[in-house]
C-alpha cells in the first residue's frame, strides 16, 4: 500500500551524500602530469544523494533527506538548496567535519571527470538512519547511493518497508555484499558499475554487448536491474525479460547530474505507482533534459518539463488507495 502525505504526494526517502561541487570548464581533461587551464569555476550544490533528492522532489514526490553536512558556508548552502527544492532536511545533521566537496572538470562535449572529498558524508551512520525513524521505514521508495558508509546504506535498506532503489556509485572494488543486494528491489548501475559489481573483466567484449550486460545483471540476483547507458538509453533486466529504453536526442551542455536526475525521477515515478517500463521512460527523459543545463541540482527538470518532453504522462498503476 502506498503511503501519501497530507497533500496526496507519495513519499521518497534518500539516505546519501551532499557535496558542494566546484565545477571548472576545460578544453580537455588532463592526463597524468598535465596541467590544463580552465575557465571560471562555479560553486554548485551537489552530491549524489542530494542531487537525487532534488530530482525526486521536482518530479512531485514528498522527499526526506538523511545525511550530514559541515557547520560551514558549504553546508549552509547545501541545506538551503535542498530546502528550496522542497526537500525535508529535518534529518540532515550538522557535523564538525567539513562539508563534502566534489572537484568537477567539464569538457567541450559536456563530459565530466570528478574527484570527491567526502568530508561529513563519511560520518553518516546507522544511528542517523535509526534517528530518522518513519521517514525511512515508512517511505514508498527508499533511494540509496554509495557516497556514504556502506554500514549506513545497509541499515537503511534493512529498515525499509517500501521499494529499495540502489545506485551503486561509486562501485566498491570488491563488489556489493550479498546481504545488501538481497534487500535491493531495483539496482541502477551504469554499464561500468555493473561490470564492477558483477566482478566481471572490464576488458571482456561482453561488457559492451547487450546480451553480456543482461547476463551480468541476472547473475546479481536482484529483482530488477536498470543499466544506464548514456546516449544509448537504459536497459531494464528482470529474471524473465529485458527491455531497451532509448533516450531522446538533446543538445548536451553538461552531463554532470544526468544520472542522478535519472535515479530521482525513477524513484518518484515508482512512488507514484508507475510500472517499471513507464518509470524508466520517465527517467530517461529526465536524465536527458538534465544534460541540457549546467551544473547538477540547477539542471534537474520539473515534472511539467518532463511531461512535455514525453508528450504527456503514462498511465499509472497506483492502487485504489491513492
Amino acid at each position: 500500500m502506498r503511503r501519501v502525505t497530507g497533500d496526496g504526494r507519495p513519499t521518497v526517502a534518500v539516505v546519501g551524500s551532499a557535496n558542494l561541487d566546484v565545477v571548472v570548464p576545460v578544453p580537455h581533461h588532463p592526463v597524468t602530469g598535465e596541467t590544463v587551464l580552465g575557465g571560471d569555476h562555479a560553486l554548485v550544490p551537489g552530491g549524489k544523494g542530494a542531487n537525487q533528492a532534488v530530482a525526486a522532489a521536482r518530479m512531485g514526490a514528498a522527499v526526506s533527506f538523511v545525511g550530514r553536512i559541515g557547520e560551514d558556508d558549504a553546508g549552509r548552502s547545501l541545506r538551503a538548496s535542498l530546502a528550496d527544492a522542497g526537500v525535508d532536511t529535518t534529518h540532515l545533521v550538522d557535523d564538525d567535519a567539513p562539508s563534502g566537496i566534489a572537484l568537477i572538470s567539464v569538457d567541450g562535449d559536456g563530459d565530466n571527470a570528478i574527484v570527491v572529498s567526502p568530508g561529513a558524508n563519511g560520518r553518516v551512520s546507522p544511528d542517523d538512519v535509526a534517528a530518522a525513524g518513519a521517514a525511512v521505514t515508512g517511505a514508498d521508495v527508499l533511494l540509496l547511493q554509495l557516497e556514504v558508509p556502506l554500514e549506513a546504506v545497509a541499515a537503511a535498506a534493512g529498515a525499509a518497508t517500501g521499494t529499495v532503489v540502489l545506485d551503486p556509485a561509486p562501485a566498491p572494488t570488491g563488489g556489493l555484499p550479498d546481504d545488501l543486494l538481497a534487500r535491493v528491489d531495483v539496482l541502477v548501475p551504469n554499464a561500468i558499475e555493473l561490470v564492477q559489481v558483477a566482478g566481471a573483466d572490464p576488458t571482456d567484449p561482453a561488457a559492451e554487448d547487450v546480451d553480456g550486460l543482461v547476463a551480468m545483471a541476472r547473475g546479481l540476483g536482484v529483482d530488477t536491474v536498470v543499466v544506464t547507458r548514456g546516449g544509448d538509453g537504459a536497459l531494464v533486466v528482470t529474471a524473465e525479460d529485458h527491455l531497451e529504453m532509448p533516450t531522446p536526442t538533446v543538445d548536451v551542455v553538461d552531463t554532470t547530474g544526468a544520472g542522478d536526475a535519472f535515479c530521482g525521477a525513477l524513484a518518484s515515478a515508482l512512488a507514484h505507482g508507475h510500472g517499471m517500463a513507464d518509470a524508466v521512460r520517465v527517467a530517461v527523459h529526465a536524465g536527458a533534459l538534465a544534460a541540457t543545463g549546467a551544473g547538477a541540482q540547477p539542471s534537474m527538470p520539473s515534472a511539467d518539463r518532463v511531461a512535455d518532453a514525453m508528450g504527456g504522462w503514462p498511465a499509472t498503476t497506483a492502487d485504489a488507495d491513492r
